[in-house]
């Protein structure tokens, strides 16, 4: 990899953590203002919704000027949004001003790496996209988790400036404090990335034909043999990913018997997986061979679904209660399956993400290609979210939603497997992975 790669990955690191550690401090405020407890899974909505509202126009935004300076301005966009924060704007306004420069940011951090790296090289950036991305989450809520303990804040808000008054007085305002110095340090790593030297035909700037070229480049995408299959598999991934950060907390507390505390370092374990799947598909996947992951996926959804049936008998007392089953065979046996899952996951969207970069690249740019994915993946976690509340609305057992949510994935990954083999016989389309038309 070339030398500016890494300044991005380590400029993407700083950001994603500052960001997932800003979610847990941004919850711990609304329960320090006392805010109605509907309003915690809103922030992740808030966040989100700016990916999907603002789609037509950020990727014209990132191909606007060098990707380096869309990283900086979208960083300081996101710096805003913590001051917002402090001068006492809605936790949930704030986070979508964070979210709107993350939905900024998203083009120009993918973009970027079509503009530096080869094609053949697509598929090993994004396991370290992927690897650093999981990484990024699982530090980023242990910072913001340490942060909010009372102790640490504590510690925190003791150290005030004399004399003139930071203004500074909840423990989710000091751990806020701490977390903007995150986004200060990648937007000054942006300033040492290279210009590329890409440039672009001059984007339109009135918004009705932003709209109307964002839906262009959507149809372009939806209708390529390659983009098609790659970004329904990625818009599918997220979608599903996002349920599942439910699910699993569910599942420890209702089968497990885990407290919420404990079942929510699960998370990391499916995280864990993600992270191996990558870098195995990184090191092993080329991109004219990505097709043959798909597989993969269908196995994923099976997995979930048959880990709707894994329900370990707790055993009398005296023997395996439900505080010691965290250290029995049957946390490991959970661990594993989670292990898998996540290990499939990683391993299958690696590659889809690098064809779907690479065919934005060709038919389109950078910029729009990625903020196409974006929004397409986004609407997905939107809907699959809201699905997933609806099946929780109507008191439909644990397991039954688990069996639905993982035969869905598989039958839809089987369905794209189905499609991607009907283009094979109309035309190679492995072959559009060289050229630049269809």
């Amino acid at each position: 990899m070339k030398r500016g790669f890494y300044v991005i990955m380590a400029a993407q690191f700083f950001s994603s953590l500052a960001d997932n550690a800003l979610l847990i401090a941004a919850i711990a405020l609304l329960r320090d203002v006392q805010a109605p407890g509907w309003m915690t899974p809103m922030l992740k909505l808030f966040f989100v919704f700016s990916y999907v509202a603002l789609a037509a126009f950020v990727g014209a935004f990132a191909d606007s000027f060098p990707k380096a300076r869309v990283m900086f301005i979208t960083n300081l966009i996101k710096i805003g949004g913590c001051m917002m924060m402090f001068l006492g704007a809605h936790p949930l306004l704030s986070y979508a001003v964070v979210g709107f420069g993350a939905a900024a940011y998203s083009p120009a951090k993918y973009g970027i790496v079509t503009e530096l790296l080869p094609p053949e090289k697509l598929v090993a950036a994004n396991g370290w996209i992927e690897g650093l991305t999981v990484s990024s989450i699982i530090l980023g809520f242990l910072i913001g988790g340490v942060l909010i303990d009372k102790n640490v804040s504590a510690w925190l808000l003791a150290h005030d400036f004399p004399i003139f008054d930071t203004g500074i007085d909840l423990p989710a305002e000091a751990a806020i404090s701490v977390i903007v110095w995150l986004y200060v340090l990648a937007a000054g790593i942006n300033l040492l990335i290279a210009d590329t030297g890409a440039r672009y035909a001059k984007q339109h700037t009135h918004p009705w034909k932003l709209l109307v070229g964002f839906v262009h480049c959507c149809t372009v995408l939806w209708r390529d043999k390659l983009g098609q299959i790659s970004l329904a598999v990625t818009t599918l991934f997220w979608g599903a990913g996002a349920t599942l950060q439910f699910i699993v907390l569910k599942w420890a507390e209702t089968v497990l018997g885990m407290e919420l505390a404990r079942a929510a370092i699960l998370q990391a374990v499916v995280a864990v997986g993600i992270t191996i799947g990558a870098v195995y598909a990184a090191a092993t996947v080329s991109l004219k061979k990505a097709m043959n992951v798909l597989p993969v996926g269908v196995a994923m959804g099976m997995i979930v679904a048959g880990a709707a049936f894994y329900t370990p008998e707790i055993a009398p007392a005296g023997s395996i209660t439900v505080g010691a089953l965290t250290a029995s065979y049957f946390l490991l046996i959970a661990c594993a399956i989670l292990v898998s899952i996540g290990l499939l996951a990683g391993y299958f969207v690696v590659p889809m993400n690098a064809l779907l970069q690479h065919r934005g690249h060709v038919l389109l740019s950078a910029g729009h290609s990625i903020a196409v994915q974006n929004f397409n993946e986004n609407l997905s976690i939107l809907l699959m979210l809201s699905l997933y509340a609806v099946l929780i609305w109507f008191d439909l057992k644990l397991q039954t939603v688990m069996l639905l949510f993982g035969l869905f994935v598989a039958a839809s990954m089987l369905l794209v497997l189905m499609r991607h083999q009907f283009n094979q016989r109309q035309f190679d389309s492995v072959a559009l992975i060289g050229e630049a038309t269809h």
